[in-house]
């Protein structure tokens, strides 16, 4: 998948967790997890950029536990110093961290190319084999099917008793 077609797949996983977050009262939270879902939805294609190989060790089971896990740390002192936020918080940035991690590690094992997600533990190597990376309507048909996702999520939220 390319850039349009990972932000869609992040909203896809987020869209559920977004439902949640609305209907326990946290708006402002709920739209800090778009954010993450849109920020961290292309970060393992940052190989492309390092002296790493491509869809190598960023695009591991492993990197996700890890971003997941580090960015729900980091926010433990910003929750601290808020005073608002929930206690909740760290959590739920990590958790929504991971699953758009995730939904990047699913986008690119539809692709012919695949993943080897179990490195370094196993080199199994998974290719779904749907469609190419660069298909323009697939990226397309995931970013509307994560925007609409998100929208009926929210829509359905909105005005709900908790």
């Amino acid at each position: 998948m390319y850039r349009r077609g990972h932000v869609g797949l992040g909203l896809l996983a987020y869209a559920p967790v977004a439902s949640l977050t609305l209907r326990s009262g946290e708006p402002g939270l709920a739209l800090v997890g778009v954010a993450i879902a849109v920020a961290f939805a292309t970060l393992p294609d940052v190989d492309e950029r390092l002296p790493l190989p491509h869809r190598g060790p960023t695009h591991t089971i492993a990197f996700v536990v890890a971003g997941g896990g580090l960015v729900g740390t980091a926010s433990v002192p910003v929750v601290a110093a808020s005073g608002s936020l929930p206690t909740w918080t760290p959590v739920f940035a990590g958790v929504v961290t991971a699953a758009t991690l995730g939904s990047h590690l699913a986008g690119d094992v539809i692709t012919p190319m695949g993943i080897r997600p179990f490195r370094p533990l196993s080199d199994a190597h998974f290719t779904l084999d749907v469609t190419p990376a660069a298909d323009p309507r697939a990226n397309r048909l995931f970013l509307g099917a994560g925007v609409v996702a998100l929208a009926l999520s929210v829509g359905l939220s909105v005005g709900l008793p908790s």
